[in-house]
Order: C-alpha cells, then structure tokens, then sequence
C-alpha cells in the first residue's frame, strides 16, 4: 500500500522506523459487504495507537515462506484489541487468506502502530472533513470512532464515495444518527432508487456543498485508490483549502 501527504502537492514520505513483529490471534469477526470483512484481534502487549495509524500484516507458511500486506486500523485504541477491516483481492496472497480462510483462534503476526502524519487527534478543535474512495473509508472510520469514543463535539463531514449501496461498508453504524457528524455517500456505479444524485465520480460541486467552506479552515483528510486521491486534493485546492490542512492517504496495487 503506497501512502503520500500533501504539503502543497503530494509528496512521498520517508517510512517510518518499524516495530518489531507481534502475534495476533483472531478473536472476532464481522462481514461488511460480500468482499470485505472486519477482524478483531487480541495482541498483547498493543502499545495503543492514533486513528489514521496503519499496521503491517504478515503470514508464514509451513514451508517458511511468507507475505504481508499493509492495513489501516479501523478503530481507536482499545486495550489489548486491534480491530482491521480487509478487502478481498481477487488472486491475492494475503487478503483471500484474512477473509475467507481464517478462524477465531488463528493468529497472524503484526508490526505497528505506523504513521504519525494521517492521523486526527481528539484535542484538535477544528471542523474536520473527511473524503473516502472505496475502501479507503477505514481509517476515516476510525477517525469517527475516536471522536465518538473521547466525546468529542468537533463536526464532522464525510463524503463516501463508492460503487454502488452494496459496496458500503459501515452501513448500519453510519446510519445511526451521531449529533455532529453529517454523512453523504457518491455513486460512481449504481444509485439506490430514488437518488437525487446520479451516478458519477466526485465533482467540485460535491466538494463544496457537502465538504466545508474553506473559510471554515478545516482539517481534510482524503483516502482511496491514488487517481481519486490526486483528484480530490487538486479539487479541494481549486475551492481554496489551504495545502497545509490536507492530509492525504493512497493506495494501490500489492498482489493482495
């Protein structure tokens, strides 16, 4: 998973000094759409982490060979508990495994929490907005859990964009009413029927009536697949956001 910040213009980061490998053992697990599913995992010894952290996974066979993968928390810092939300990826090597294959019980290793430049802090006082491509919602999910778990009165705006209904993840927790927070999702595939927006990727005017004014000098954070990132951040610029206040996430491909 390739990540980037915005100062000005995306910009790569140098990674961060890594933690050293802890086991994890399944300890719950929640579909969310047909392709994708959360898994709860016990990892003692978690030193805690800030919504917006990542987390390496990595599998060993028998035979010793081994992948991993980077995923996004999905959660605030719980205790001993790491909660992560993984999309299939259709001849993958790490995600079929995660979300078809393991049990409660079964135990991967983890290396984290990571990153210190995507992330939303509870004493932070400014409106903030949240932009999603796909499943690039997870972290931004855990930012919403953070400001609801340290009950925090800061508004929050988030733009989901995604395929179509099916594809949500979060549904029934979003739709629940959450005094500050104000949800919109984007179609680019299929709407629900009726719809007042048709079909179609993010545009300006998605931006302005349902981000925040830049006058409000919001904290943005964007997350999806790179293309819907540069575009989201380019469009942000054009309405006037400051470059120092958008904060950007993206990723592609990694064999799953």
């Amino acid at each position: 998973m390739a990540r980037a910040a915005l100062r000005g213009r995306l910009v790569e980061r140098t990674p961060a000094r890594r933690a050293r490998w802890t086991a994890a053992r399944l300890t719950g697990i929640r579909d969310e759409t047909p392709t994708a599913r959360t898994l709860r995992f016990s990892v003692p010894g978690w030193p805690g982490h800030l919504a917006g952290q990542h987390v390496d996974v990595r599998l060993t066979a028998e035979d010793g060979y081994s992948a991993q993968r980077s995923y996004s928390l999905a959660g605030p810092a719980d205790g001993d508990t790491v909660e992560l939300t993984v999309e299939r990826v259709p001849d993958g090597e790490v995600s079929p495994y995660l979300t078809e294959i393991m049990e409660v019980g079964d135990e991967v290793e983890l290396r984290g929490p990571v990153g210190g430049w995507f992330v939303w802090r509870p004493e932070s006082a400014a409106p903030v907005l949240l932009v999603a491509g796909g499943s690039g919602v997870v972290p931004l999910m855990a930012m919403l859990r953070e400001r609801r778990h340290a009950g925090s009165r800061v508004p929050f705006r988030l733009l989901y964009s995604l395929r179509g209904p099916d594809s949500r993840y979060y549904a029934d927790e979003l739709r629940r009413p959450d005094p500050g927070v104000d949800v919109t999702y984007l179609y680019t595939r299929g709407t629900p029927d009726p719809w007042p927006r048709p079909a179609g990727r993010v545009r300006l005017d998605d931006l302005a009536e349902g981000g925040w004014p830049s006058s409000f000098e919001p904290d943005c954070y964007v997350c999806g697949p790179t293309g819907f990132v540069e575009t989201v951040a380019d469009l942000l610029l054009t309405l006037g956001h400051a470059p120092e206040r958008i904060r950007t996430e993206r990723f592609g491909p990694t064999g799953g």
